[in-house]
């Protein structure tokens, strides 16, 4: 009975796991942080696990290497047809070491390392133009959208003809990685993902029309990935993506927050003790980019907590999974 009585607490935000995997839409800056990386590996885990399936991944860190980036960690995942999107005129255009030192890396043939099919971000799809496509293919109420960098695509999404309507209609749940909400007395800071592109967050925490729970950046700052798991539990193959752009992003060895997993694992279990849930309420961000909560009834927002406790269960739940090996090397 109290694990019913607590999932008619969280159904209007969570919802009970469903039979089915949890449908995704995967949209990163990727390039800024290593953990965009760490959290595409965290849904290819849930993915050969039967518990997610990627519908497409959108960018709004516009560069030419993060399209190709992505792209190569699709296919080394044995998953290279997902379709990939771009940001048009977004922000954060500048060059990454964790993107370029992995996609440009060659053997001593001078052949590239990572296979992949898109080599420029302009032969990929604007992102706007592929999440209308993507959610008008999916079944009411069935999508999760984890949004872990900017809020560009889905504020352009709310002011394209009839993107909210399709978004209320397709949208179950917006898992992001956005905002800082401090214990009581704690210092607030404008939060990265918020305040690069703050117009956009403002129109996205005002009109978005589905749930929407937020990770917020003290979540993620309290786990720190291991530098330990880099480099022993990707070292299953000689040359591995996300380990390549965890060495490139940072001189090793390194402990890097774990922000943009947080939303991931939220997204796909959010039931089982990872975190807890704030009340019902509404977020609104000042002028700077900090961001505050208010509690209201009926409120379409939440934050996730962390308790001391949750901490060991759940970085070790997000090191054992973005460390999973694809399934085209664990099958006989």
């Amino acid at each position: 009975m109290r694990l019913l009585g607590l999932a008619a607490v969280l159904l209007p935000f969570a919802m009970l796991l469903p039979a089915e995997p949890v449908r995704i839409i995967f949209d990163t800056d990727m390039g800024n942080d290593v953990d965009d990386a760490l959290a595409l590996a965290l849904i290819h885990a849930f993915e050969s696990r039967g518990e997610a399936r990627l519908l497409a991944v959108t960018l709004t860190k516009d560069n030419r290497y993060a399209a190709p980036y992505v792209d190569l960690v699709n296919h080394f995942y044995g998953r290279g047809g997902i379709p990939v999107g771009v940001v048009k005129n977004g922000p954060a255009p500048q060059d990454a070491p964790m993107l370029t030192g992995t996609v440009e890396q060659r053997g001593e043939d001078g052949v590239l390392i990572y296979p992949r099919r898109i080599f420029d971000g302009k032969e990929a799809p604007e992102a706007v133009g592929l999440l209308r496509r993507v959610l008008e293919a999916q079944p009411d109420g069935s999508v999760v959208i984890v949004q872990v960098g900017f809020s560009t695509n889905l504020a352009r999404l709310l002011a394209s003809p009839g993107g909210r309507e399709l978004a209320a209609r397709k949208v179950r749940l917006l898992s992001a990685m956005a905002g800082h909400f401090p214990a009581p007395g704690g210092a607030r800071q404008a939060e990265y993902n918020v305040k690069v592109d703050l117009p956009s967050a403002e129109a996205l925490f005002r009109d978005w029309p589905s749930p929407v729970v937020v990770s917020g950046w003290e979540i993620g700052d309290a786990m720190r990935f291991p530098a330990a798991s880099i480099l022993h539990d990707f070292a299953y193959v000689k040359h591995h993506p996300v380990a390549t752009a965890y060495h490139n992003y940072r001189k090793m060895p390194y402990d890097r927050s774990t922000y943009d997993l947080t939303s991931v694992l939220y997204a796909v279990r959010p039931l089982r003790g990872y975190f807890g849930l704030s009340e019902e309420g509404v977020i609104r961000l000042d002028g700077e980019g900090k961001s505050y909560f208010q509690a209201r009834a009926g409120g379409q927002h939440r934050h996730l907590t962390l308790t001391a406790e949750q901490k060991a269960k759940t970085l070790e739940a997000l090191v054992q999974l973005a460390s999973q090996p694809p399934d085209h090397l664990t099958r006989p």
